[in-house]
């Protein structure tokens, strides 16, 4: 028997018997709206950051660079814990440095290109000392409201430790939580008596104990190819869901393209960029992925889809090391 790494729908999976769930498919987490035995207190600040992920700390240092008062909340025990605590081991930002860089503050000059993850959670632990960013740990925040007369928002939030509720009064809210802040594990029918195992993506860490097992990954997006080769070079007998066409890409290629897409339109970077990838990976709808109609830069601009970064992914399923199956495949 083996595992399986679902993104979002599959419907049987008799010949697994491990399920991984959603490649950093997620969905933001709503408010919560318990406040029972809670002591209130009351805070007014300039500006409430949402979020100590890297969007909320780089809004810290450029409200610091212009001595505007701040606090910044997270509901985590530490800062980036998307970073720390739910990324695969072999994880590197997938953008060139430069496209990647908080305000204020570059790699050091001798950072690679593509940043890996340990490097990139300790560029943010500088970051923050060096802005002097103190987040309010522990702290989820349950409603906002927006007082149109006051010109003002009311942002109830509590300290999950000392059981106290804030109620903050902002006249600024910026929200950094993040567009993966929570796992999005879609209804499979037949999954609650899968005899495998069955985990989200958020907890896989390595191909390590996967060696010899039998592996389905259920999502083509970045994380869903990645873990694919990640499962597959440990050893896995590995296959990977493809539900959609995806775009896919080398990193050189993107970063071309988002050097490009500064001085050219989109649609010219795109067509460049198709060919080029048809020329690299050649006809790929022979392996099962097929290609959108829209070119990977204006579809990140219409949709937020981003292009696959191969990391070696493709290879593997070229030589069918990686077996691909269709959505339609498992109905």
């Amino acid at each position: 028997m083996g595992y399986i790494i679902v993104q979002r729908f599959i419907q049987r999976t008799n010949k697994h018997s491990h399920l991984i769930l959603g490649p950093l498919a997620y969905h933001r987490i709503p408010f919560s709206t318990t406040l029972s035995n809670l002591v209130f207190a009351m805070e007014e600040v300039g500006v409430l950051i949402v979020g100590a992920g890297p969007a909320g700390l780089a809004t810290a240092a450029c409200l610091t660079q212009f001595s505007i008062p701040y606090v910044i909340v997270e509901r985590e025990s530490c800062s980036a814990s998307l970073w720390r605590n739910r990324a695969y081991d072999r994880l590197k930002l997938h953008l060139a440095k430069e496209f990647c860089e908080l305000p204020h503050m570059s790699y050091p000059a001798d950072a690679p290109t593509y940043i890996p993850k340990t490097l990139f959670v300790k560029y943010l632990d500088d970051y923050i000392e060096r802005f002097n960013i103190q987040p309010k740990y522990l702290t989820s925040v349950d409603s906002s409201t927006y007082d149109n007369d006051k010109k003002c928002w009311s942002i109830v939030a509590h300290d999950m430790a000392g059981c106290t509720a804030i109620n903050f009064i902002a006249k600024f809210l910026v929200v950094a939580s993040g567009e993966n802040s929570a796992e999005n594990i879609p209804v499979i029918p037949g999954l609650q008596s899968f005899p495998g195992e069955a985990m989200h993506s958020s907890r896989y860490k390595s191909g390590k104990s996967f060696s010899g097992k039998s592996v389905l990954v259920i999502g083509s997006g970045n994380s869903g190819m990645e873990i694919a080769y990640d499962l597959a070079t440990h050893g896995a007998n590995t296959s990977i869901v493809i539900r959609s066409p995806i775009h896919v890409m080398t990193k050189a290629l993107i970063r071309l393209g988002m050097t490009l897409a500064h001085r050219v339109p989109l649609n010219l970077v795109d067509n460049l960029l198709v060919a080029a990838a048809k020329f690299v990976f050649g006809d790929l709808s022979r392996h099962g992925i097929t290609m959108p109609k829209v070119g990977p830069m204006i579809l990140k601009s219409k949709t937020g889809r981003s292009a696959v970064i191969d990391v070696g992914t493709v290879g593997l399923i070229k030589q069918r090391i990686i077996q691909v199956s269709i959505l339609s495949d498992m109905i």
